[in-house]
């Protein structure tokens, strides 16, 4: 596949049956203000309009091509089908459902042509139901803005351990280059399959960016229907466990102990809560069980960064005791 003439990024846009809202992430890729883009439309096995919707802008627009999968393959084998075929210098990822801010691409080229770093990243917000019908973007969360500002060049995971709570691909834009130098592939046949992508980036990247501005409306669907809204399925709840164990691990592995440690400060104060909400009135044992192992793991290894980081205990035991 010849890439477009001065084209610079690709962004790989995965969707399955999201024909209710693929129109509007199509058109905030036209809508960027930076026009060196073009895009990789990948049908996971749809048997509604995306097809057609997918087909259409392809017809319409050259910068995008697509990609069928007959059966559906699941999110990381339709990114991974995406990177195959990327030929340009930069790639990043729009899932079909969600919406790409129009100065995106702009602040993140930018940021990355100034600084030669290999990974910039970006905030993004919530894009929630509005009660008519409608969806509504919500403020920038706590977590998302420790991890993207202040703006900062060229700076590392190691100097900036809290980037390691932005866990999410699409929020990203990277050099091609780290993912063949590192050998990097999304996850097949899970859910949750960037949280271990976007550590093993962090640790595989020379130097990060981070941009405060919102490049990303992430939405969660009026049905119900989001993986992140399904958490009380066992299934659902054993592919986000082991998302979290894995993204600890890489960051482990890779000797990065300020931001793992930043990483379980956030899973206790973020996830394990809801979760364990959500187990306190749940009908399956085995549900319970689970998080009451993770949440103890994770407890344990928190207060063992604790007792090592101040010996009085008083930082990370006291969010661990709450669970």
């Amino acid at each position: 596949m010849k890439p477009l003439p001065d084209a610079l990024v690709t962004v790989i846009v995965p969707g399955r049956d999201v024909a209710e809202f693929a129109p509007e992430a199509i058109a905030s890729l036209q809508a960027q203000t930076f026009a060196a883009w073009r895009a990789i439309l990948v049908d996971d096995g749809s048997i509604d309009a995306t097809s057609a919707q997918f087909a259409d802008a392809a017809a319409s627009d050259p910068r995008f091509t697509v990609i069928r999968h007959e059966t559906p393959r699941g999110l990381g084998a339709a990114r991974n089908a995406g990177l195959d075929l990327v030929t340009t210098p930069l790639v990043g990822f729009l899932d079909a459902d969600d919406v790409m801010t129009p100065r995106a691409l702009e602040l993140l080229v930018t940021a990355l042509t100034d600084s030669g770093s290999d990974i910039a990243v970006g905030a993004y917000v919530r894009l929630r139901p509005d009660g008519r019908g409608g969806y509504e973007a919500g403020a920038v969360q706590p977590w998302v803005s420790a991890a993207t500002a202040p703006a900062r060049r060229g700076t590392t995971l190691a100097e900036h351990p809290e980037v390691s709570g932005n866990i999410v691909v699409w929020s990203k834009l990277t050099r091609v280059e780290i993912w063949r130098r590192a050998g990097l592939r999304f996850p097949e046949g899970a859910l949750y399959e960037d949280q271990v992508v976007a550590q093993q980036l962090y640790v595989h990247a020379r130097a990060i960016d981070v941009i405060p501005d919102v490049v990303v409306h992430w939405r969660e669907r009026a049905d119900g229907s989001s993986i992140t809204q399904r958490k009380d399925v066992l299934r659902v709840l054993a592919d986000y466990l082991d998302a979290m164990r894995g993204g600890i691990a890489v960051l482990d592995a890779a000797g990065q102990r300020a931001a793992a440690r930043a990483r379980i400060r956030l899973i206790l104060e973020m996830d394990t809560p809801a979760l364990v909400r959500i187990a306190e009135h749940h009908p399956d044992a085995a549900y319970r069980r689970a998080v009451g192992e993770f949440v103890r793991e994770v407890g344990a290894r928190a207060d063992l960064e604790a007792v090592a980081l101040d010996p009085e205990g008083a930082d990370l035991r006291t969010a661990a005791a709450l669970w």
